[in-house]
């Protein structure tokens, strides 16, 4: 997904269900998001004092507004992979986590942009170093090595994840895992020019003082305006990890199945005790 980083740190407990400490990594992503904001925000002083606000009131409406429809959602994920799964319910979990998504990126967009509004020229040069650094980052991180070897990664990445939600695969499931990622396009390359075209969209709107009344439209829009190649490749992306789960769903054990429902159930609670918590 690719978004403005520092809306993303804004955002970033939207994606906290893939995380298997969810309670912890939720009551602690407070101070994770202030420092990947500091990344890409020299603020100091009042300023520092208004970010950490802005946060703080991302976290209350977050936790009052997001976490429950997140549950709503994990428990009908829950059910459709107890009668096992079709196409029509992998688009419906795609879409939900894309809404989620969207919803989060724009609430937290809404409390940032007015502080960038403000921000200095030298601010300015500050966070624009800081997406440079960040897209060195990602090259080094996604860019390195072959095709071959990329896929390799790739697929280690997908099998490392399948396997915390059904536990171990077989060794024909893991082949199956290996095929994914020899069938499906390589879009890396593609991503960080879409992340370099989203953060050059950001700076704009910053240096004119247009964030507040742009902003939010753009985190709640991210796709919007990709060049047609990355649409094209992550349509096709997506279409093959979509046959991937639909052949895994065939082949699960029973208790793959159940470990499945009760990882999903189990976030559901916890996205429900979270939503009545107080923020810290």
């Amino acid at each position: 997904m690719s978004v403005p980083k520092v809306t993303l740190a804004l955002a970033a407990v939207s994606l906290l269900a893939a995380c298997s400490a969810l309670r912890l990594a939720y009551d602690n992503a407070g101070v994770y998001v202030k420092y990947r904001a500091g990344q890409f925000l020299d603020v100091k002083g009042a300023q520092d004092h208004e970010l950490a606000q802005r946060i703080d009131s991302f976290f209350v409406w977050h936790r009052a507004s997001a976490l429950p429809a997140y549950a709503r959602t994990a428990e009908e994920a829950a059910a459709r992979i107890g009668k096992g799964i079709s196409r029509a319910d992998l688009v419906w979990g795609y879409d939900s986590f894309v809404a989620h998504a969207r919803q989060s990126l724009r609430g937290a967009a809404e409390r940032v942009a007015p502080l960038l509004d403000r921000l200095t020229p030298e601010q300015l040069a500050y966070m624009e170093k800081g997406f440079a650094e960040e897209n060195r980052r990602f090259a080094k991180e996604n860019l390195r090595g072959s095709d071959g070897e990329r896929r390799k990664r790739r697929a280690e990445r997908v099998e490392e994840r399948l396997e915390d939600w059904v536990g171990g695969l077989s060794e024909a499931q893991v082949e199956r895992v290996r095929l994914y990622s020899q069938r499906a396009p390589l879009v890396d390359e593609l991503r960080q020019r879409d992340h370099r075209r989203l953060q050059a969209r950001v700076l704009d709107m910053a240096r004119a003082r247009r964030a507040q009344r742009e902003l939010p439209a753009l985190a709640g829009s991210w796709p919007a305006g990709r060049e047609a190649a990355y649409a094209k490749a992550s349509e096709a992306a997506r279409e093959e990890y979509y046959a991937l789960l639909l052949d895994l769903d065939r082949s699960m054990t029973p208790e793959q199945r159940a470990r499945a429902q009760r990882t999903l159930r189990r976030y559901a609670a916890d996205f429900v005790r979270l939503s009545r918590q107080t923020s810290q």
